[in-house]
């Protein structure tokens, strides 16, 4: 099923593609350049064209695919839950204060006679 999906996603992918650069960007009328088409009801470009409509619902099927895989591919455990937890330790070693440092000194070493 994965495999099946992973092949109508590629195949969506590409026909997305090949429906975006066949239409023509909306500033290819000299009007739009000037803002003489903010006065239209649809804009420059009148309704919505057969290439619009396609390229929506290839949109709609490229976000649906795109969910599905996810949603199938995804594990349903956590990373943090598979790791084991690691061993603290239960007793907190006591701390001793810091005295201040003496000058030590040689330790006498006796006389030989």
């Amino acid at each position: 099923m994965i495999t099946f999906l992973l092949i109508m996603h590629v195949l969506v992918c590409l026909f997305l593609i090949l429906i975006i650069l066949l239409q023509s960007g909306k500033g290819a009328d000299i009007g739009a350049a000037f803002g003489g088409s903010s006065q239209t009801l649809f804009g420059s470009r009148g309704a919505a064209t057969f290439l619009n409509k396609l390229t929506t619902a290839t949109a709609v099927a490229f976000m649906l695919t795109s969910l599905i895989l996810t949603m199938l591919t995804t594990k349903g455990t956590s990373v943090i839950q598979q790791t084991a937890p690691v061993e603290q330790n239960k007793t907190v070693p006591q701390q001793i204060p810091q005295q201040p440092m003496q000058q030590q000194q040689a330790p006498q070493q006796p006389a030989n006679k």
